[in-house]
């Protein structure tokens, strides 16, 4: 990979010195996550998605969860101290993150939200997020992502 191939998030890695490796395939951002890992040659379980959600007291909260598993909002609501958590609406995340739907990535957003990375993520040598843009994924070890993200390990599944 070039370095005018690098993303943000790979550039914030960079300047942090922890380790990736970056990965593309052909920009789709209408292919499910499933179908990112099968392009990856990867696990679904070990392909992660950033999800952005808002609490009933107006924060926002980051889930990172694998690709092929829906959100338990009871159990994000319970993770992050809330009474509810929401969804947010998918024209929210671009001014909110920086980044569009199917690059949202859990390093690099306009600014940090508490975020949270499914217990499953530990099991695993490396996993794979976004890279911070459509077509772009990182694999990065959970311990390194735990770190350059500051975020917490739960039970965030259905």
């Amino acid at each position: 990979m070039k370095a005018n191939d690098k993303t943000n998030v790979m550039r914030l890695l960079d300047a942090k010195k922890i380790s990736y490796i970056g990965h593309t395939y052909e920009p789709d951002a209408t292919k499910t996550g499933e179908e990112i890992a099968a392009i990856l040659g990867e696990d679904p379980d070990k392909v992660f998605k950033t999800l952005v959600t808002q609490g009933k007291t107006g924060q926002h909260y980051v889930f990172v969860i694998p690709v092929k598993e829906e959100l338990d909002l009871k159990k994000a609501a319970r993770a992050s101290g809330e009474k509810a958590i929401a969804m947010i609406k998918q024209k929210e995340l671009l001014p909110l993150t920086g980044y569009v739907h199917g690059g949202c990535s859990p390093l690099g957003m306009k600014k940090p939200f508490p975020t949270f990375l499914h217990e499953t993520a530990i099991l695993y040598d490396t996993i794979f997020v976004s890279a911070g843009k459509v077509g772009y994924q990182i694999e990065i070890s959970p311990d390194d992502l735990i770190t350059a993200a500051a975020c917490r390990t739960e039970d965030l599944i259905t």
